[in-house]
């Protein structure tokens, strides 16, 4: 009988700060590797469908043009990169670290339902390194995915160089509400039974569903990453709480390119 391999995540891992961890990176790719085919499953149940919801938000939010140019960063399964090709953008380009997230992304591409999506492309990549010329864009996204990242200010930097002078920056992130209750009951759910629940339906064993939201207890507040946006180069403009804080939509229009040393980013590992 094979035996099982080791969880990704252990709960030694989770009693500190996932973010500080030195193999963050390869972590995360081989999490959302196990996790892969059931993950849409688990976004829609488990955010009871507001997660699709979120992401036309995110869509209206960018206020795409028919001549856009978008990048959307962290794909996944290809579910905002497609809401971007159906809101009419030129051509959108959904890109990710995990193969096994763009093998599912682009099956869907190639369904004979999806009429709109002939202008998308996806390519593996990693969003602290992209692979793409300076103001390629008109915007770059990431929905749920720029925690996941090993260095959050460098992959900012990397989407200030990407995209134009005037250029739109869309982040989705998981919040944590500010009404006492709620925060209590999203608490209650969210450490104690999703990631049961959330594992049952995936059959995990990598601890991903336990990961998730440790990863957002420890990651940066509104004011923390509205100020790194700041610190790449954008204007943020809005920071909009949705369902109760659960869910942030930030917007930032790229500023005039400068140069920005390091030292004035804000750092993952200091938020509370």
């Amino acid at each position: 009988m094979p035996t099982q391999p080791p969880p990704v995540w252990t709960p030694s891992d989770l009693a500190e700060d996932p973010h500080k961890h030195a193999e963050k990176a390869e972590k995360v790719r081989t999490m959302f590797g196990a996790i892969a085919r059931t993950y849409d499953l688990n976004n829609r149940l488990h955010s009871f469908g507001r997660d699709q919801a979120w992401r036309r938000a995110a869509v209206r939010l960018a206020d795409v043009k028919p001549t856009d140019r978008v990048l959307d960063c962290a794909c996944g399964t290809g579910d905002l990169t497609r809401a971007f090709a159906d809101a009419g953008a030129k051509a959108v380009t959904g890109l990710d670290f995990t193969p096994e997230m763009l093998e599912i992304a682009r099956s869907r591409r190639l369904s004979p339902q999806e009429s709109t999506t002939e202008n998308i492309s996806y390519v593996q990549g990693d969003a602290q390194k992209l692979p793409f010329e300076d103001e390629s864009f008109d915007i770059v996204s990431i929905a749920f995915g720029i925690r996941n990242v090993a260095r959050p200010p460098q992959a900012l930097t990397e989407f200030r160089r990407v995209l134009r002078s005037g250029g739109r920056l869309i982040i989705l992130e998981f919040g944590r509400p500010r009404l006492a209750p709620i925060r209590f009951l999203n608490n209650i759910y969210t450490r104690h039974i999703m990631p049961r629940t959330a594992s049952l339906i995936s059959r995990d064993k990598s601890g991903a569903y336990r990961y998730l939201p440790r990863s957002v207890e420890t990651f940066l507040s509104v004011s923390e990453m509205s100020d790194a946006m700041a610190a790449a180069g954008f204007k943020v403009d809005a920071a909009k709480r949705m369902t109760f804080g659960v869910c942030i939509a930030y917007r930032g229009r790229a500023s005039e390119k400068k140069s920005v040393p390091a030292a004035q980013f804000p750092q993952a590992e200091s938020a509370p």
